[in-house]
């Protein structure tokens, strides 16, 4: 679950980690009573205005601007909220931006050049442990330092048995060049980093920057957090952190009723239980010359009331040409997946307005390609997959 970045800094804070401080507004009103109500903790007369949407790239779409007195926080505000926000990350229509987070200025002049870093923490799936990845180039996309500069980019990783131990994370410090009071706050803010990421139960913390302020104060000026739906029911509090304005609609109605469903660009549409077989399925498609529309997962209940559901948010996507159900009888019956395909595509009727290639195998395959047949509808069983290969490939064809 993907949460905004004033959520991600609350987290932060809570876990001791420094945070560059604002206040979320709704509308001009509430972002000049937030600066204003900053610049009484701070001292500060300048703010950064930020849209608080889900997706990283804001500065770049105009986004991001700098506020240097309340005119110019309520016109900035006025100005990003409600606007599309067309970033790199999200579609060419944009993303409407409901709130801005009005934070402090923290580039403010001192004794030294403030200096921005990257770094984020993640699970590195190739050894099964969790890692710190950071860079010297912070404030730029970390796939362009990747490319252009990978010498730039450290990593480190985790022993699960002993968790993050001191000596790394000063070793993070001396890589990115600190010394003094900044690399004692640096070794501070990956200790309390990495607690906030494994006591979260999050999947990905990344910050960009991570920002030396001119006094050698070390703080988290934006936050990108990912935290792992599997683990919510230990944190409500997080649960109730979810923005479904920022989700794909299809994808919010499908877990509502309890499918699994994932959105795609293709013109196939994937009806199938288990997450192996829906990889497989997605291969099959692209080997008949087809695009996946979806991931649905249907699980071990597809009864007549659940295929139809799915059905109804695949055809939500006016792109599915066909539709490819692919299911294994094991726990639940082939004839009774077939009977809730023929009840639903009745109970459709011409919203059911493409062609479905069905194959079902396992318990009472054979019964169930005999009511598929039989049903007089525009369905196509199949039983092997080159089988259902061919009949996608016919159909789009």
């Amino acid at each position: 679950m993907n949460i905004h970045e004033y959520q991600g800094k609350e987290i932060l804070s809570s876990f001791g980690v420094r945070i560059q401080r604002g206040t979320v507004a709704k509308n001009a009103k509430e972002a000049v009573d937030a600066a204003k109500a900053l610049t009484e903790q701070t001292g500060t007369g300048w703010h950064v205005i930020k849209a608080q949407v889900h997706a990283g790239g804001r500065g770049k779409g105009g986004g991001v601007k700098l506020a240097k007195n309340l005119k110019e926080v309520e016109e900035i505000a006025g100005e990003i909220i409600g606007m599309n926000l067309v970033t790199p990350q999200t579609s060419a229509e944009g993303k409407k931006v409901h709130q801005v987070l009005v934070a402090e200025d923290v580039y403010y002049p001192g004794d030294s050049e403030p200096e921005e870093y990257y770094m984020s923490v993640l699970l590195n799936r190739a050894t099964g442990r969790n890692m710190i990845m950071y860079s010297t180039e912070g404030g730029m996309d970390i796939e362009t330092v990747a490319e252009e500069t990978p010498d730039l980019i450290f990593t480190e990783e985790i022993d699960p048995s002993t968790g993050l131990l001191g000596f790394q994370a000063r070793r993070i410090a001396f890589n990115l060049g600190l010394s003094g009071k900044a690399f004692k706050e640096m070794t501070k803010f990956v200790m309390s980093l990495y607690e906030a990421f494994e006591k979260s139960d999050s999947s990905l913390f990344e910050i960009n920057p991570v920002l030396k302020t001119s006094d050698d104060k070390i703080m988290a000026v934006d936050a990108k957090v990912t935290l792992d739906d599997n683990a919510l029911f230990r944190h409500k509090d997080y649960a109730e952190m979810r923005d479904v304005r920022e989700e794909n609609a299809t994808e919010v109605e499908a877990r509502e009723v309890g499918l699994n469903y994932v959105d795609l660009d293709g013109n196939v549409g994937c009806m199938v239980n288990g997450a192996g077989l829906a990889m497989a399925t997605m291969d099959l498609i692209k080997q008949a010359g087809g695009e996946p529309a979806n991931f649905l997962d249907v699980g071990g209940t597809a009864d007549a009331k659940r295929v139809e559901e799915a059905f109804r948010l695949i055809l939500k996507d006016d792109k599915v040409e066909a539709i490819l159900v692919n299911i294994f009888g094991g726990i639940v019956r082939c004839d009774r997946v077939a009977q809730g395909i023929v009840d639903a595509s009745k109970n459709m009727g011409d919203a059911m307005n493409v062609p479905i290639i069905v194959r079902l195998q396992g318990t009472n395959a054979d019964i169930a390609k005999e009511l598929i047949d039989n049903s007089g509808l525009k369905v196509y069983s199949a039983v092997q997959f080159q089988e259902a290969a061919d009949k996608v490939q016919e159909v789009l064809s």
